[in-house]
């Protein structure tokens, strides 16, 4: 009776895998020989795993990434440039807590978009909140919402994300209202929160993807300045695959 009691207090409590692994416990006569500390022990490290693991899955759901991607499958075998050293590195999301970017460039079908997602799936498993958004696409949600009167609690939500995923950047030019809506972004994400650019236009050609200059100088500004950059290079990997 005591025992069904404190599964039920606990789950009052809503400590759902602490009251199951209590149960579990009373199912193992083996358990039984452990000292109270150690079974406390059990207990709480069941409920913090527990608690972790939905939370790495919301913040998974949240991202909506394009691709379910981690940084343990990323192929090296393929000629394309990258450094496995320095991959390891922005796994840490050091970069991610100093508030910098990384800008990801390369041909067609080198795995801009699945490097991407898997630095936005780093970052979700240390804890930070990530969206994954392809640029076209945030572009028309920015219109849509000047429109009804929703721009600024967008912009205040897309604020909020620690690392924004933006893939296929300058797919095609941004007139002078995209730009000053992108622009918005990114100044309130300056120095603040992080972002990651894939694109397949090489970074000294952005410029002349924006319509106003001066426009185009304070986004360059703002993403470029204290970025990791990871040039990618070498054929298709959809193409090599299918040879």
């Amino acid at each position: 009776m005591i025992h069904q009691q404190t599964v039920e207090r606990l789950r009052s409590l809503r400590l759902p895998a602490m009251a199951d692994a209590l149960v579990t416990q009373a199912s193992q006569p083996d358990v039984h020989g452990l000292s109270f500390e150690e079974r406390l022990g059990l207990l709480v490290d069941q409920e913090w795993l527990y608690r972790d693991n939905r939370r790495l899955a919301r913040l998974l759901h949240d991202a909506k990434l394009r691709v379910a991607a981690c940084v343990e499958d990323i192929d090296y075998t393929h000629p394309r440039g990258l450094d496995r050293v320095v991959v390891r590195s922005l796994a840490t999301c050091g970069w991610v807590r100093s508030h910098q970017n990384v800008l990801i460039t390369g041909p067609t079908g080198v795995g801009k978009s699945f490097m991407a997602c898997a630095l936005g799936n780093a970052g979700c498993r240390q804890g930070f909140s990530a969206r994954y958004y392809r640029v076209p696409r945030l572009m028309t949600e920015l219109a849509i919402a000047r429109g009804d009167g929703s721009f600024p609690k967008l912009l205040g939500r897309l604020a909020r994300v620690q690392l924004l995923v933006l893939d296929d950047w300058a797919l095609t030019p941004l007139n002078a209202q995209e730009a000053r809506d992108l622009l918005e972004v990114i100044d309130d994400r300056c120095q603040t929160s992080s972002t990651i650019v894939a694109t397949q236009l090489p970074i000294d050609q952005w410029h002349g993807t924006i319509a106003d200059p001066s426009v185009a100088d304070a986004i360059l500004d703002r993403l470029v300045h204290n970025s990791h950059k990871l040039i990618l290079k070498g054929e298709s990997m959809r193409k090599t695959r299918t040879e």
